[in-house]
């Protein structure tokens, strides 16, 4: 098996200067039409540090929600949605990769306003609601179509620095395939107030028990959807609760239990050590993320993997996995190892030869196909 190009690694590159399928703003290039303007905010920037950072892209998200407000005026719906969803993610962009600062949490607070606005006419609603768990409270997006019965339900999961409003597309998908969705922080990320760590898991639980409680939920049809670090976390629930788990998609995820060759711990520490070449907090702050290690990595394996946690063969629900061959932040021998491990049948994979982290470059493909594959599954 080779997880890599021959001979050499395809390591994703986190420089913010540029703009590559699987460089930094893979993150958002499928909620970006115009990649030619997107080139050109890039272009502009002087530094990754928010004095520089948030300006341009507040900026650019401002213009585009204030377009959204006029076609609003007009009447023209359509038209202000697709401004509006422009604007929140620019403004995704300024806040990246989190809250880390008052004006991070303000740019936030920009991403949310605009996202309310892409929502205001959506038919069904986009629900504003909370998950109890352990005495805290979860904010999350709730979406149900209308129907005659119960229908089935996917818990859409985020990652480390993508947010809920950033997976609005995931639950325009579910509807589109008769289900409904439930869009949630991660913990440690926007406003899921549990740390990250292995037994946040609850927090999904929660989440999961909250749908199947729901009228419009049939509570024995409820999947999960998952992309990068929520990958993992859309499989780690899977092994963690089988009996109301019905399906999951997961897109990319790491650690499952694969332990990397020498070659492949020197891409991956390589890659996430890239990310601490930047600081996207005050000037004179530290970067927001440390640099790798293998000894972290291995630090990682042992604490999360899904062999670790005696996950693998829990997991015995339908799973579809995707990823990019060439993805070294979640490398793609993860999938491999679950197909090789666990129950005999149930498990599918789809990789993509020339793909990096997440296969973001086939998106368009593999999106609309997981939920079209959740539907089925979930019918049965």
């Amino acid at each position: 098996m080779t997880t890599a190009a021959e001979g050499r690694a395809i390591v994703s590159d986190e420089n913010p200067f540029f703009v590559t399928p699987r460089g930094f703003y893979r993150r958002w290039l499928a909620m970006l039409d115009d990649h030619a303007e997107l080139q050109a905010h890039v272009d502009s920037l002087k530094a990754s540090t928010e004095d520089e950072w948030v300006p341009v892209w507040r900026t650019a998200g401002r213009t585009h929600e204030d377009r959204g407000d006029a076609l609003e005026a007009q009447k023209d719906y359509e038209g202000a949605r697709r401004e509006h969803l422009i604007a929140k993610t620019y403004y995704a962009i300024a806040r990246f990769p989190w809250e880390l600062s008052p004006l991070k949490r303000d740019v936030s607070a920009d991403c949310a306003r605009a996202f309310r606005k892409a929502n205001a006419h959506l038919d069904p609603p986009v629900q504003v609601v909370d998950i109890p768990c352990d005495g805290k409270s979860i904010r999350a997006h709730f979406r149900a179509p209308s129907a005659s019965r119960p229908v089935g339900a996917v818990l859409i999961m985020c990652g480390a620095d993508v947010f809920k409003e950033d997976r609005g597309w995931a639950s325009d998908m579910c509807i589109a395939e008769g289900l409904a969705a439930l869009v949630m922080d991660a913990p440690g990320t926007g406003e899921n107030p549990f740390p990250w760590a292995p037994e946040s898991v609850k927090a999904w639980m929660a989440a999961v028990d909250w749908m199947a409680a729901r009228p419009e939920v049939d509570g024995n049809r409820i999947g999960a959807f998952g992309i990068s670090r929520g990958g993992y976390s859309v499989m780690q629930l899977a092994g963690a609760y089988p009996e109301m788990i019905k399906a999951v998609v997961a897109s990319a995820g790491h650690p499952f239990g694969y332990e990397l060759t020498p070659q492949e711990m020197d891409w991956v520490v390589e890659g996430r050590s890239r990310r601490s070449l930047f600081v996207y907090g005050p000037p004179g702050s530290p970067p927001a993320f440390p640099k790798w290690s293998r000894e972290k990595e291995t630090e990682i394996f042992d604490r999360w993997s899904l062999k670790s946690l005696g996950l693998v063969d829990r997991i015995t629900m339908p799973t579809l996995m995707i990823n990019g061959k060439n993805d070294i932040l979640a490398p793609i021998g993860n999938i491999y190892y679950m197909l090789e491990h666990g129950p005999v049948t149930g498990r599918e994979a789809r990789i993509y030869p020339d793909g990096g982290h997440c296969a973001f470059k086939y998106y368009k493909e593999w999106a609309p196909a997981s939920f079209k594959w959740l539907a089925d599954k979930l019918s049965r």
